[in-house]
Protein backbone atom coordinates (compact mmCIF):
# COMPACT_ATOMS: atom_id res chain seq x y z
CA UNK A 1 0.00 0.00 0.00
CA UNK A 2 1.25 3.37 -0.84
CA UNK A 3 0.32 6.63 1.06
CA UNK A 4 1.22 10.24 -0.59
CA UNK A 5 1.20 13.22 1.47
CA UNK A 6 0.71 16.63 0.26
CA UNK A 7 0.96 20.12 2.01
CA UNK A 8 0.46 23.09 0.64
CA UNK A 9 3.55 24.85 -0.72
CA UNK A 10 5.51 21.96 -0.15
CA UNK A 11 5.85 19.20 -2.97
CA UNK A 12 4.14 16.03 -2.62
CA UNK A 13 6.55 13.63 -1.14
CA UNK A 14 5.91 9.87 -1.81
CA UNK A 15 6.17 7.57 1.40
CA UNK A 16 5.79 3.41 1.13
CA UNK A 17 3.64 2.02 4.46
CA UNK A 18 3.63 -2.20 4.92
CA UNK A 19 0.91 -3.78 4.19
CA UNK A 20 -1.04 -4.68 7.04
CA UNK A 21 0.40 -2.20 9.49
CA UNK A 22 -1.33 1.26 10.85
CA UNK A 23 1.53 3.85 9.84
CA UNK A 24 1.68 7.93 11.32
CA UNK A 25 3.70 10.08 9.10
CA UNK A 26 4.65 13.30 10.19
CA UNK A 27 5.40 16.44 7.72
CA UNK A 28 5.89 19.75 9.75
CA UNK A 29 2.81 19.97 11.49
CA UNK A 30 0.92 17.70 9.69
CA UNK A 31 0.25 13.87 10.83
CA UNK A 32 -1.38 11.74 8.70
CA UNK A 33 -2.24 8.32 9.71
CA UNK A 34 -2.65 5.78 7.58
CA UNK A 35 -4.51 2.73 8.54
CA UNK A 36 -5.42 -0.32 6.66
CA UNK A 37 -7.13 -2.71 9.18
CA UNK A 38 -5.45 -5.59 8.16
CA UNK A 39 -7.45 -6.22 4.70
CA UNK A 40 -5.91 -7.16 2.06
CA UNK A 41 -7.21 -6.11 -1.91
CA UNK A 42 -8.26 -9.01 -4.34
CA UNK A 43 -8.65 -8.01 -7.88
CA UNK A 44 -12.07 -9.27 -9.67
CA UNK A 45 -12.87 -8.51 -13.00
CA UNK A 46 -10.23 -5.90 -13.35
CA UNK A 47 -11.86 -4.81 -10.21
CA UNK A 48 -10.71 -4.07 -6.35
CA UNK A 49 -12.45 -5.65 -3.42
CA UNK A 50 -11.51 -5.53 -0.34
CA UNK A 51 -11.78 -8.63 2.35
CA UNK A 52 -11.32 -7.97 6.15
CA UNK A 53 -9.85 -11.01 7.74
CA UNK A 54 -12.01 -12.33 10.63
CA UNK A 55 -10.22 -12.91 14.09
CA UNK A 56 -11.65 -15.89 15.61
CA UNK A 57 -10.37 -18.91 17.40
CA UNK A 58 -9.02 -21.77 15.22
CA UNK A 59 -9.63 -25.12 16.52
CA UNK A 60 -6.58 -27.47 16.43
CA UNK A 61 -6.89 -31.09 15.29
CA UNK A 62 -7.30 -34.25 17.23
CA UNK A 63 -4.38 -35.59 15.90
CA UNK A 64 -2.10 -32.82 17.27
CA UNK A 65 -3.86 -32.98 20.63
CA UNK A 66 -0.80 -35.06 22.02
CA UNK A 67 2.01 -32.59 21.04
CA UNK A 68 -0.14 -29.85 22.12
CA UNK A 69 -0.50 -31.03 25.38
CA UNK A 70 3.58 -31.50 25.67
CA UNK A 71 4.43 -28.22 25.11
CA UNK A 72 1.42 -27.12 28.09
CA UNK A 73 3.35 -29.00 30.21
CA UNK A 74 7.08 -27.44 28.32
CA UNK A 75 5.34 -23.81 29.06
CA UNK A 76 4.65 -24.65 32.35
CA UNK A 77 8.09 -25.94 33.18
CA UNK A 78 9.33 -22.74 31.46
CA UNK A 79 7.48 -20.91 34.09
CA UNK A 80 4.98 -19.47 31.56
CA UNK A 81 1.48 -20.30 32.95
CA UNK A 82 -0.21 -17.96 30.46
CA UNK A 83 0.86 -19.73 27.52
CA UNK A 84 0.11 -23.42 29.08
CA UNK A 85 -3.48 -22.24 30.00
CA UNK A 86 -3.86 -20.89 26.64
CA UNK A 87 -3.14 -24.53 24.94
CA UNK A 88 -5.07 -26.54 27.91
CA UNK A 89 -8.24 -24.15 26.50
CA UNK A 90 -7.41 -25.26 22.76
CA UNK A 91 -7.21 -28.83 23.98
CA UNK A 92 -10.16 -28.52 25.63
CA UNK A 93 -12.14 -27.25 22.88
CA UNK A 94 -12.12 -30.33 21.27
CA UNK A 95 -11.90 -32.70 23.76
CA UNK A 96 -13.47 -31.83 26.72
CA UNK A 97 -13.08 -34.44 29.05
CA UNK A 98 -9.29 -34.54 28.30
CA UNK A 99 -7.88 -35.16 31.88
CA UNK A 100 -4.63 -34.07 31.33
CA UNK A 101 -5.92 -30.90 29.88
CA UNK A 102 -7.72 -30.08 32.88
CA UNK A 103 -5.74 -30.83 35.09
CA UNK A 104 -2.71 -28.86 33.52
CA UNK A 105 -5.62 -26.02 32.90
CA UNK A 106 -6.09 -25.78 36.79
CA UNK A 107 -2.59 -25.75 37.92
CA UNK A 108 -1.62 -23.28 35.12
CA UNK A 109 -3.81 -21.16 36.54
CA UNK A 110 -2.55 -21.45 40.48
CA UNK A 111 0.78 -20.52 38.74
CA UNK A 112 -0.99 -17.45 38.02
CA UNK A 113 -1.87 -16.88 41.70
CA UNK A 114 -0.44 -13.43 43.56
CA UNK A 115 -2.57 -13.70 46.78
CA UNK A 116 -4.94 -11.26 46.15
CA UNK A 117 -8.67 -11.45 46.01
CA UNK A 118 -8.85 -11.17 42.03
CA UNK A 119 -6.81 -14.99 41.46
CA UNK A 120 -9.30 -17.61 39.93
CA UNK A 121 -9.81 -20.29 43.18
CA UNK A 122 -13.30 -20.53 42.51
CA UNK A 123 -13.20 -21.38 39.00
CA UNK A 124 -9.78 -23.17 39.66
CA UNK A 125 -12.18 -25.72 42.22
CA UNK A 126 -14.64 -26.38 39.61
CA UNK A 127 -12.08 -27.09 37.31
CA UNK A 128 -10.85 -29.91 39.17
CA UNK A 129 -13.96 -31.14 40.23
CA UNK A 130 -14.15 -32.30 36.27
CA UNK A 131 -11.54 -34.72 37.11
CA UNK A 132 -12.78 -38.18 37.12
CA UNK A 133 -10.51 -39.92 38.97
CA UNK A 134 -11.72 -39.77 42.73
CA UNK A 135 -7.97 -39.74 43.80
CA UNK A 136 -7.03 -36.73 41.42
CA UNK A 137 -10.00 -34.75 42.76
CA UNK A 138 -8.87 -34.67 46.29
CA UNK A 139 -5.11 -34.77 45.69
CA UNK A 140 -5.06 -31.31 43.14
CA UNK A 141 -7.49 -29.96 45.38
CA UNK A 142 -5.31 -30.15 47.85
CA UNK A 143 -3.10 -28.17 45.76
CA UNK A 144 -5.03 -25.56 45.20
CA UNK A 145 -5.67 -24.60 48.94
CA UNK A 146 -2.07 -25.27 49.37
CA UNK A 147 -1.06 -23.10 46.57
CA UNK A 148 -3.53 -20.70 47.45
CA UNK A 149 -2.17 -20.25 50.96
CA UNK A 150 1.16 -20.06 49.79
CA UNK A 151 0.52 -17.48 47.62
CA UNK A 152 -1.21 -15.16 50.23
CA UNK A 153 1.84 -15.99 52.51
CA UNK A 154 4.18 -14.55 49.88
CA UNK A 155 1.69 -11.50 49.77
CA UNK A 156 2.45 -10.62 53.25
CA UNK A 157 -0.82 -11.83 54.07
CA UNK A 158 -1.28 -12.27 58.36
CA UNK A 159 -0.74 -15.67 59.31
CA UNK A 160 -3.78 -16.53 61.29
CA UNK A 161 -5.98 -15.57 57.64
CA UNK A 162 -4.06 -19.15 56.28
CA UNK A 163 -4.05 -21.15 58.61
CA UNK A 164 -8.13 -22.38 57.30
CA UNK A 165 -6.65 -22.90 53.51
CA UNK A 166 -3.58 -25.05 55.08
CA UNK A 167 -5.76 -27.35 57.14
CA UNK A 168 -8.09 -27.56 54.39
CA UNK A 169 -5.35 -28.86 52.16
CA UNK A 170 -4.34 -31.39 55.00
CA UNK A 171 -7.70 -32.65 54.88
CA UNK A 172 -7.53 -33.15 50.94
CA UNK A 173 -3.71 -35.01 50.96
CA UNK A 174 -4.86 -37.26 54.24
CA UNK A 175 -7.99 -38.40 52.53
CA UNK A 176 -5.77 -39.01 49.14
CA UNK A 177 -3.49 -41.02 50.53
CA UNK A 178 -5.92 -43.44 51.87
CA UNK A 179 -7.05 -44.29 48.17
CA UNK A 180 -3.65 -43.33 46.39
CA UNK A 181 -2.61 -46.30 43.72
CA UNK A 182 0.15 -48.11 45.15
CA UNK A 183 3.61 -46.49 44.80
CA UNK A 184 1.91 -43.50 44.34
CA UNK A 185 3.44 -41.09 48.05
CA UNK A 186 2.32 -37.27 46.46
CA UNK A 187 -0.26 -37.19 48.91
CA UNK A 188 1.95 -38.04 51.66
CA UNK A 189 4.62 -35.53 50.36
CA UNK A 190 2.41 -32.37 49.90
CA UNK A 191 0.96 -33.41 53.49
CA UNK A 192 4.58 -33.59 55.14
CA UNK A 193 5.42 -29.90 53.14
CA UNK A 194 2.23 -28.49 54.70
CA UNK A 195 2.62 -29.71 58.05
CA UNK A 196 6.17 -28.28 58.14
CA UNK A 197 4.44 -25.01 56.62
CA UNK A 198 1.75 -25.09 59.15
CA UNK A 199 4.33 -25.35 62.23
CA UNK A 200 6.03 -22.03 60.74
CA UNK A 201 3.17 -20.37 60.18
CA UNK A 202 1.87 -20.96 64.15
CA UNK A 203 5.39 -19.80 65.39
CA UNK A 204 4.74 -16.73 63.34
CA UNK A 205 1.01 -17.12 64.72
CA UNK A 206 2.62 -16.34 68.17
CA UNK A 207 5.20 -13.61 67.29
CA UNK A 208 2.34 -11.85 65.60
CA UNK A 209 0.04 -12.05 68.49
CA UNK A 210 2.72 -10.60 70.95
CA UNK A 211 2.87 -7.76 68.85
CA UNK A 212 -0.55 -7.14 68.73
CA UNK A 213 -1.07 -7.52 72.12
CA UNK A 214 1.70 -4.97 73.32
CA UNK A 215 0.39 -2.61 70.65
CA UNK A 216 -2.73 -2.51 71.17
CA UNK A 217 -3.14 -2.78 75.10
CA UNK A 218 -5.12 -0.16 76.62
CA UNK A 219 -3.14 2.36 78.64
CA UNK A 220 -1.77 1.51 82.00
Amino acid sequence: MEVFAQREGVRSERLAAPVGVGRHIVLGHNIFFAKSNFSHSLSSSGGRKEASMEYKLKPITVAGIAEATAKAERYRNLNEPEEAESICRDILAIDPSNQVAIRLLGLSITDQFLGVSSDRFREVNDIFQRLNDPYERLYHTGLLYERRAKAQLYAGQPPHTLLPLLERALECFHEASAISPPGNDDAILRWNRCVRLLDGLKHRLEEYLIGFDVQDAPPI
